[in-house]
């Protein structure tokens, strides 16, 4: 089998070329985005180059103390990005978000990483990249949930006004809207795996074939890394909802 091609700066700065061919659509299509996509494209190289060098440093340096801090700064950002821009939500919420994405990402990772890999949970070169994608994809789902959440609950509010008035009580008017967005939310990540190895070859798995990985050994790890990114977001969303739509009213049964 053939061994890994390393990309030299050259080599890597042609892939920029195809950004002509998306100026030229986005101005074809009269679409108002080429800074967008200039910014975007230039804050993902700076950011993934810096977070290239530091992941450099850190497996040539495997201390626990750089995974923890890593693993922190994740957790942190990505609660940070579900609820900065989520002005409807109250405090306890969005405790309840940070609190369920924390939880599922770490009990998910720590199971795969020492009981499916059988790596201590603090080496960084396993650790670091399968904690990203089981809570970065973790973010996204519950991103999708909260926004379609709370977006049913605001085109439903005479719905629910009457369904109070009535007698019903918060907790059964609001867990449709919550099984609702579960479902919402674990669509995209349940699509992917329908048209995984039929339709595309992901990321993960294509990454270690053109390092040098048989593929049936990254197939493997493939399928696994799916299955706790499919837990991971099934969990982050369920606990989020239910445990967040219990703040949006009182004691009383009454709205806040």
């Amino acid at each position: 089998m053939e061994g890994r091609v390393t990309l030299g700066i050259f080599q890597f700065s042609l892939i920029y070329l195809l950004l002509i061919i998306v100026l030229v659509v986005m101005k074809k299509s009269r679409v108002n985005q080429t800074k967008l996509l200039l910014v975007a494209s230039l804050r993902m190289t700076v950011q993934l180059v810096i977070v290239g060098y530091i992941l450099q440093y850190v497996f040539s340096n495997p201390k626990p103390i750089f995974t923890i801090i890593f693993l922190i700064l994740m957790l942190i950002f990505s609660v940070h990005i579900v609820i900065k821009s989520r002005k409807d939500l109250n405090y306890n919420f969005k405790i309840a978000i940070g609190a369920s994405l924390t939880f599922s990402g770490l009990f998910v990772l720590i199971f795969f990483v020492t009981v499916v890999v059988r790596k201590s949970i603090f080496n960084p070169q396993y650790t670091i990249p399968l904690a990203g994608m089981i809570i970065g994809n973790a973010m996204t789902g519950v991103n999708i949930a909260i926004k379609t959440f709370m977006d049913d609950i605001n085109k439903e509010k005479n719905k629910i006004n009457t369904l109070l008035n009535l007698g019903v009580e918060p907790k059964y008017i609001l867990k449709p809207f919550a099984n609702n967005a579960l479902e919402t939310a674990l669509i995209p990540t349940l699509n992917s795996m329908m048209g995984m190895g039929i339709i595309f070859l992901p990321g993960m798995m294509t990454g270690q074939i053109l390092s040098g990985t048989l593929p049936t050994t990254a197939i493997m790890y493939q399928i696994a890394i799916m299955i706790a990114i499919c837990t991971s977001v099934c969990i982050t969303v369920f606990l989020s909802l239910n445990l967040g739509y219990k703040s949006l009213y009182n004691s009383k049964k009454q709205f806040i």
